[in-house]
């Protein structure tokens, strides 16, 4: 039998008139299921903005506020149930994930430097598409199928709809020397993200797709 392990989300409202052996499964997708649609929504966005004949800098905007959001969600989220699990290496996985994702962040930043169509900017997009591959492969190895085996499914779905509250929160720039871990990331990202907004509000800057 595995070994399931608690995560630190509140518990679940009693339900009035229900027995102790029933467990509520409460409405939602999963966090695997919500990053795993995350994560092939991106790839998709990188590979054709590094194809494209004519890159925007609307589509350079639109793959820099997604790839942001998606990173903030899972470091409040993700890597920090990972740390927990009982796994002898979780700690040293989300480690090594935030670090690698910090190179994402940076290639990102440097897509807002460049005009689209020189020679720097597909050189930018074409590093966000190898990192976005390696990002992608290293949680589809590492990170889910520890989470399946030690995460209940109650718990899965309640860290799913946690990160998409928390993405749509996060900011829409990346941030280089803002804090990665909780409890101060948690802070931090919605404080940035609220400055996102209004400042990609003044400036007609769209971060979703049309």
């Amino acid at each position: 039998m595995s070994l399931r392990v608690t995560t630190y989300l509140p518990p679940l409202p009693v339900i009035a008139g229900e027995n102790e052996t029933y467990q509520y499964v409460p409405p939602g997708r999963s966090i695997i299921t919500v990053l795993t649609d995350d994560h092939a929504e991106l790839a998709a966005m990188a590979d054709a903005l590094a194809k494209a004949q004519m890159p925007t800098r609307q589509d350079a905007d639109r793959l820099t506020a997604a790839t942001t959001r998606h990173l903030s969600a899972e470091r409040q989220y993700l890597y920090p149930v990972l740390e927990k699990l009982p796994s002898t290496h979780g700690s040293e996985t989300a480690d090594r994930q935030i670090d690698r994702d910090e190179t994402l962040l940076k290639d990102l930043a440097a897509l807002q430097t460049v005009a689209p169509g020189t020679a720097a900017f597909r050189q930018s997009a074409q590093a966000i598409v190898t990192e976005l591959h390696r990002h992608t492969g290293s949680c589809d190895a590492d990170i889910f199928p520890e989470l399946l085996a030690a995460v209940s499914k109650v718990d899965l779905i309640r860290l799913g709809n946690r990160v998409e509250v928390a993405r749509e929160a996060a900011p829409s720039r990346p941030h280089h020397g803002a804090p990665a871990r909780p409890p101060w990331n948690k802070l931090t990202d919605a404080l940035l993200g609220a400055a996102d907004k209004i400042r990609d509000l003044l400036t007609g800057r769209k971060t979703y797709p049309a």
